[in-house]
């Protein structure tokens, strides 16, 4: 069955098309102030809850002032949403009545789409954790024993989740140079990027019940871009013996657009050959793989610096969750779990600036004759990520920005 076409000619051909229909919240100067579910549908945003009520639909989820209601409301619900926002936008019957709740993209503000219940940010690039590996242990191994085995992760900050676009304020912290022999206290002289795919968790699940590979669909929502901006000199001091803490804490941007996974069918595909078998309760080889071929860009003051590939990660979002909750972790509605940053194999596939860079080592040239180890007051960073769809068409995911304040 080929994508049927919508009335409104701006998402015929448009990556906002109604083989997408992401989800975000908005606010407009019709209504000033209040905060409204959003569909994106090519260069509009339909206001979800005036066309249900227009079209004679319930309305009551698409009325709240944030996703978390209809995350909360399960994937049958999901599937009868986008089925009739799909009729709607599809069938002319409905043009008149619908025309009035679609606002011109540029004329709305949009905010964080969803309240954010708990953060983990995981590492499932080989490329990603090989090349830390070899800057950090020359002459060593540079994976761990254990990554190979286990989706490593770590928790985050769920109250500095930031829609894209917050500025970025420079993190103060301890830092020490190897050549130091007591640490400084002061801003952050490494802030780095990392380019990341983000999945927001809709139905929760009980305490001391973990959720199976094949859960995956009926528990996640949808799919955000992610970059969980990182103070290198600051982690590199703390981060010894348990992890990443406020070298990460201080902001963690996500897109204001979140795909839902049922947009994403087309784009799945398997992850690379892995050759160390996973336990049982992480193998997917038996079941339809999660791997996504997302493409995304990295820009740097409008420079392009990166093209990231997702389809190249080890460990699965699939299997991230499966490992997040194999302990008996509940999940909640609005959970937000990332990728990790996405790198490839290649120098100018790699998602954050400590491999562009190689450390500082190898100082990142830009067109306009300036270079960079790190960012510097004033940079602003902008990822945006694409994927294929049905009939030939591409998903867009928008994009997610950050400027770092002077």
């Amino acid at each position: 069955m080929s994508t049927p076409r919508s009335w409104l000619a701006s998402a015929q051909d448009s990556p906002f098309g109604v083989h997408n229909l992401p989800y975000g919240v908005f606010t407009a100067d019709d209504q000033p102030g209040r905060r409204r579910i959003g569909v994106r549908i090519g260069d509009f945003v339909l206001d979800a809850g005036a066309a249900a009520r227009a079209a004679g639909a319930p309305s009551v989820l698409l009325d709240a002032d944030s996703l978390n209601p209809l995350m909360a409301a399960g994937r049958s619900v999901w599937t009868q949403v986008r089925a009739d926002l799909t009729l709607w936008l599809t069938d002319e019957a409905y043009r008149e009545a619908l025309s009035p709740a679609l606002l011109p993209v540029g004329e709305v503000e949009l905010h964080l789409p969803f309240e954010v219940a708990d953060y983990v940010d995981f590492y499932a690039s080989e490329h990603h954790a090989t090349n830390l590996g070899r800057i950090f242990r020359p002459g060593s191994d540079p994976l761990t024993p254990n990554w190979k085995h286990l989706p490593i992760g770590y928790h985050g900050r769920a109250g500095t989740v930031v829609v894209s676009g917050t500025p970025v304020v420079r993190p103060h912290g301890q830092r020490k140079a190897p050549a130091d022999a007591v640490p400084s206290f002061g801003p952050t002289r490494r802030l780095d990027i990392e380019a990341e795919v983000g999945f927001v968790v809709g139905t929760p699940s009980r305490l001391g019940r973990p959720v199976v590979l094949d859960g995956f669909r009926e528990h996640v929502f949808g799919v955000c871009l992610v970059n969980d901006w990182s103070a290198r000199d600051i982690q590199a001091w703390e981060y010894v013996p348990l992890g990443p803490f406020l070298g990460k804490s201080f902001a963690t941007s996500v897109s204001p657009w979140i795909v839902p996974l049922d947009a994403l069918q087309h784009a799945r595909v398997s992850p690379p050959e892995r050759d160390v078998e996973p336990l049982a309760y992480l193998d997917d080889r038996g079941g339809e793989p999660w791997g996504l071929d997302l493409a995304m860009e990295v820009r740097l003051n409008g420079h392009l610096v990166s093209r990231p590939p997702f389809a190249s990660m080890y460990w699965t979002a699939q299997q991230q969750l499966t490992h997040m909750t194999v302990n008996g972790a509940s999940l909640r509605t609005g959970d937000l779990f990332a990728s990790g940053t996405v790198s490839g194999p290649e120098p100018d596939t790699r998602g954050a600036l400590i491999e562009l860079t190689w450390n500082g080592e190898e100082p990142l040239k830009l067109p306009d004759g300036t270079t960079r180890t790190f960012l510097e007051g004033g940079d602003e960073v902008i990822i945006t990520a694409t994927a294929p769809g049905p009939d030939g068409t591409v998903v867009g995911f928008g994009e997610v920005t950050g400027r770092v304040e002077p």
